[in-house]
């Protein structure tokens, strides 16, 4: 099933045309990821197929019946809401079935001597729970509490109203609440970014999973891989189809360019061949007397030929890319960073208590965890920004550092783009205008104001300034934030011909794995160091968390359902007694044992059961209470098997 299709799609804003002659087809259950650079028309292609724009040319087809779910990059809601209530909203059918029943019970309670108007009521309620069970009603709330916790939605931005969010904490809440509705297609523009990298792991196997139709616009090479089965590559107002993830999408269109430069090669060796041909003919009809018509009328059948002959395009094969460089400089110590036993509590909330590190010279480190950990405080610790609560953290000898935000740029917000850059580069305008047109900045674009730049503008800019500075520790942020994939390959290639440390906040994972040596992981308030590639540090720090996990259900298993320890296994001396009694009594004593062990089980998995009923919303809590159950059903399996066995001995 055709789930949209589009044929020669156009659409402009002005002057200036977005989309040209796009032509796509997405079947249903496909999920499909949009690339392409920053501008390249993917954002309007995604409002074009959800119904949002209208285009000013071509035909869209959108099949009839199907339910749409867009995540733009921006969400809006209601300023009164919290982040709860966003959430919320996709069960707002539910909920509103939910209110009518208690407004029902409520007043059922009241009539319980009219019985021809408590039977109405009655009839009104069945139907309302009839249509709240199709709708999966009694699941909504666990849901919900699913999709938080998996995309890491804490309590705290749940409670708080969605007009005081940062502008990651309303994408988090609008993506929470999007995967909660039911729909037949998700529009997921960036749904990656903000996300740590646990919320991305889940949020990868959600979509694997996913029922219906997920088209994505990421530069998240490795979430790609993970998760689309096609790509189309949105560039120069056109779109164009690979069968495969990101990676596949990659070498085929290596491949497809080689293939078309090769074409394109060729066919300018004809065209040469053909000019120079017509080019003789006519000279030779010329030079006869009188002129021969017949030499003139062939160039004149191979001139129209040539006009006929459709022209191959000359194909782009790299996109724009800025010239990142960084300057040599002179080294650094061995040690360049170093934290010892620093504590830090922040807003009330304790971040680290004793962490340690050491990073040397020539390293390559991340530093991760999950969002609110404390990275960027210890950054701005590193940085001398704000203090520890005890312990030191300092830089070796001679280290000289260059710091690259997520906020990059937040002075003046009225400087002009080439003054800023200037301010950090001393050189002339004339020279810092063609030094940043090798960070793609043409023209009039350098005297923009700081406040009008993109995103992926001000990283670049800031990059531009840090080639210009004298460093051997870069400190980055979040670099790959707000940059397209060309410009991300770059800053690659860039980092793995500086020569000097690197210390790295980041969540893509595709980023990392090419960068770095090592991860320090932020974990129970300490930082934990696992060397190796990104992938190798990853398995390391999961197999912690499992033993971890099982560690704690063991001690849980241990305070409710161990049993104890039966007295028949210090069994009394059997001198003196008679035969019949030593081979009765010990199974007489197991058996009244087994007795009172199921007895145990039973008033257990009775209790676990009320607390699986009483639990609410915590997903959790649910999932260790279900585990618990199953555990103790195993256990009387066995013990009523064994309870049999000695009834028939």
């Amino acid at each position: 099933m055709i789930i949209v299709a589009t044929t020669q799609l156009e659409k402009s804003y002005g002057a200036d045309p977005v989309l040209q002659g796009v032509t796509l087809e997405i079947k249903a259950g496909e999920r499909v990821g949009i690339v392409g650079p920053n501008g390249a028309g993917k954002t309007t292609l995604f409002k074009l197929l959800a119904g949002i724009e209208s285009p000013d040319a071509g035909e869209l087809y959108r099949a009839k019946g199907t339910v749409w779910a867009y995540l733009p990059q921006s969400p809006h809601y209601p300023a009164d809401w919290t982040g709860e209530d966003v959430v919320a909203s996709a069960f707002a059918d539910v909920r509103h079935i939910q209110e009518q029943m208690r407004e029902l019970e409520g007043q059922m309670a009241l009539l319980y001597e009219n019985e021809a108007e408590l039977n109405r009521l009655m009839q009104r309620y069945q139907k309302l729970q009839d249509e709240f069970e199709q709708l999966d009603g009694y699941q909504w709330e666990t849901r919900m509490a699913q999709v938080t916790q998996g995309l890491g939605v804490s309590a705290e931005l749940l409670a708080t109203p969605f007009a005081q969010l940062s502008g990651g904490e309303k994408t988090k809440a609008g993506l929470a609440k999007l995967l909660c509705q039911k729909s037949d297609v998700l529009l997921l523009d960036e749904p990656t970014n903000h996300l740590d990298v646990e919320s991305m792991e889940w949020l990868e196997q959600f979509l694997q999973s996913y029922p219906g139709t997920v088209l994505i616009i990421s530069h998240d090479r490795y979430f790609l891989d993970a998760v689309v089965t096609s790509i189309y590559h949105v560039d120069g107002g056109e779109a164009e189809y690979y069968i495969g993830n990101y990676s596949a999408f990659a070498a085929e269109r290596e491949e497809r360019l080689l293939r078309q430069f090769a074409a394109y090669q060729e066919q300018q060796k004809k065209i040469k061949k053909m000019k120079e041909t017509i080019k003789r003919l006519k000279e030779w009809g010329n030079r006869s007397n009188p002129p021969n018509e017949a030499f003139h009328r062939r160039a004149k059948s191979m001139e129209k030929a040539l006009a006929r002959i459709e022209r191959i395009e000359r194909p782009k094969m790299e996109a724009d890319r800025m010239g990142l460089h960084f300057k040599k400089t002179d080294r650094s110590g061995q040690d360049v960073l170093i934290v010892k036993g620093v504590h830090k509590a922040y807003g009330g909330k304790p971040l680290f208590s004793d962490a340690s590190l050491l990073l040397r010279f020539g390293e390559r480190k991340a530093l991760l965890g999950p969002n609110g950990c404390g990275k960027s405080t210890l950054i701005r610790m590193l940085l001398g920004e704000i203090e520890p609560d005890a312990g030191t953290l300092k830089l070796g000898s001679s280290v000289k550092v260059g710091y690259l935000s997520q906020q990059a740029l937040e002075g003046d917000q009225n400087q002009r783009l080439i003054d800023a850059f200037r301010d950090v580069a001393k050189v002339t305008e004339a020279e810092a205008r063609h030094l940043l047109a090798r960070f793609l900045f043409y023209g009039e674009h350098v005297f923009k104001r700081i406040s009008q730049l993109s995103g992926g503008e001000r990283m670049r800019l800031r990059l531009a300034q840090l080639m210009h500075q004298d460093i051997n520790l870069l400190i980055l942020d979040e670099p790959t934030n707000h940059l397209d994939i060309e410009a991300r390959e770059t800053l690659e290639e860039a980092l793995a011909d500086f020569h000097g440390s690197l210390f790295i906040v980041s969540h893509d994972r595709y980023f990392l794995q090419k960068m770095v040596d090592g991860v320090f992981w932020v974990e129970d308030r300490q930082l934990v160091h696992d060397v190796g590639s990104y992938e190798e540090a990853r398995e390391k720090q999961k197999r912690r968390s499992a033993a971890r996990a099982d560690r704690l259900a063991e001690e849980s298993r241990g305070k409710g359902t161990k049993p104890e320890r039966p007295a028949a296994e210090s069994k009394p001396s059997s001198a003196g007694a008679p035969a019949c009694a030593q081979t009765k009594r010990p199974n007489a004593y197991k058996l009244s044992e087994l007795e009172a062990r199921i007895a145990r089980l039973e008033e257990q998995k009775e209790r676990l059961n009320r607390l699986l009923l009483e639990a609410g919303a915590d997903y959790q809590q649910l999932a260790e209470w279900q585990k618990q159950i199953e555990q103790v059903q195993a256990e009387l399996d066995e013990s009523y098997f064994a309870w049999m066995q000695m009834q028939e001995a």
